[in-house]
């Protein structure tokens, strides 16, 4: 698997290579088709691997047919970049084709007075299949469904049904199976391919059809949707509104945009970040987002600093605290960072709540007290042997079983509160966590050393 993935890596850095020449030398026409010779995967791959001015010139060259299946493929902020350079017919030819939750993720990007015009540019049956999906928050089931869907009554044969499927020349990607429903579109069960295909044509839809299916609502949050994927093996699900009434679905690809979306947005949300973040933004684009996240965690070092100078005689007395005190606040802050991420984790897994809570609270607290114990007199010991000074052995040591037990009920109750607080923990727990800990392991410190030098 890593081979293949470093495979694809040679692989692009090739391709852009070669494009980047011929860009270099002014054969368009031969970057034209290398290019266009390409999936529309790998078209985007390669967009959002090169720097701005290579990007738009590449963009410029893709076949205006292709646009859309490209368009789909990007981040979010590249997305928003050529759309606004777009007019109403050209967005309306791009999304020709396109399924409806595409389309409506587009159109996302766009101002409201364009996706009107697009939406009122569309036929009928697909403008209010856009609609249908826009009316949803982006991140819930309603807003990742697909509006195109097969749908069949319980009182058919199966041979009826099959003769149906044979007047279409196609069917939706990643259909296995086909959605029972009533008069009233309401959901009634599910008819898999695989039933469909070996039963007898004679028996009817309601003799095989499954009906213990657990039907997705249209307002879960999509991070639960891609749980119950997960848990169930599910290819495509069908979704309901609050009457059971069909709605659309969704297929295993949009979940597996899902899955990558959180885990970008886990990834990035440590340094306070956007998922969504451009690699090759430029300058000015990129610099006023990671203002803001420095200008948050400078007020939380002036914090932690005014702690220090309230202890700066001490400090100035005993010249060894200075050398320790960061050994306190970095084994505080690398502790509660590890039950920070596996409470985040359980908690977008949804494994956490109210009955097992104070479980795992008393659990962090138990691993921390062993790693203090451990790691408390082993840095005593150091200290002792460093400066030939017990009473500092015995400083250091106390204040990081502080902060280690500090960390370990921080790490776990932090999360938990902002996500009660509607705040993302991904992106505020780090910055909460490490002022913290860095505030109560300086105050540790250099409170029990003014206690025993002053």
């Amino acid at each position: 698997m890593q081979q293949n993935v470093e495979e694809l890596q040679r692989q692009t850095q090739t391709q852009l290579g070669e494009l980047f020449d011929a860009l270099g030398s002014g054969t368009f026409r031969q970057v034209s088709r290398m290019l266009n010779g390409l999936a529309a995967v790998d078209i985007a791959h390669i967009l959002e691997s090169s720097p701005p001015s290579a990007r738009l010139a590449l963009w410029k060259l893709v076949d205006r047919e292709r646009e859309g299946d490209v368009l789909q493929e990007l981040s979010e902020d590249i997305q928003a970049a050529f759309l606004s350079q777009m007019n109403t017919a050209e967005v309306v030819q791009a999304t020709e084709g396109l399924d409806s939750d595409d389309i409506a993720d587009l159109l996302q990007q766009l101002p409201d007075q364009i996706i009107r015009e697009v939406l009122a540019a569309m036929s009928a049956q697909d403008r209010h299949r856009v609609e249908s999906v826009l009316s949803y928050d982006d991140d819930t089931a309603g807003g990742l469904m697909n509006t195109d869907t097969v749908t069949v009554r319980p009182r058919f044969t199966l041979d009826v049904v099959l003769r149906y499927l044979r007047r279409h020349d196609d069917i939706p990607a990643a259909t296995d199976n086909l959605f029972v429903v009533n008069r009233q579109d309401q959901f009634l069960g599910l008819l898999p391919i695989s039933k469909l295909l070996t039963s007898a044509p004679s028996i009817t839809v309601r003799e095989v059809m499954i009906t213990d299916v657990e039907a997705i609502a249209a307002n879960m949050h999509d991070s639960e949707v891609a749980n119950l994927f997960e848990r169930h093996d599910w290819i495509s699900a069908p979704v309901v509104d609050g009457e059971r009434k069909l709605l659309g679905r969704i297929t295993i690809d949009d979940v597996v945009d899902v899955i990558r979306e959180d885990a970008d947005h886990s990834l990035m949300s440590l340094a306070g970040l956007d998922e969504e973040e451009d690699t090759f933004a430029p300058v000015l684009k990129a610099t006023p987002r990671r203002a803001i996240w420095l200008g948050i965690n400078l007020l939380t070092a002036i914090l932690a600093s005014s702690v220090i100078n309230l202890f700066k005689d001490t400090i100035d007395q005993v010249v060894a605290l200075a050398v320790l005190m960061p050994i306190v606040a970095s084994m505080g802050g690398v502790a509660g960072s590890q039950t920070l991420t596996v409470v985040i984790r359980g908690i977008t897994l949804g494994q956490i709540g109210r009955n097992n809570l104070s479980w795992l609270v008393s659990r962090e607290f138990r691993v921390g007290f062993i790693n203090a114990m451990l790691w408390s007199l082993v840095m005593g010991a150091v200290a002792a042997a460093w400066f030939n000074d017990i009473t500092i052995a015995f400083i250091i040591a106390a204040a990081m079983t502080i902060n280690l037990l500090t960390a370990a009920i921080a790490g776990a109750l932090i999360p938990v509160t902002l996500k009660t607080l509607k705040i993302d923990p991904a992106l505020a727990g780090g910055v909460a966590l490490t002022t913290i800990t860095d505030v109560v392991g300086f105050l540790s410190f250099l409170g029990l050393a003014t206690y025993f030098y002053t």
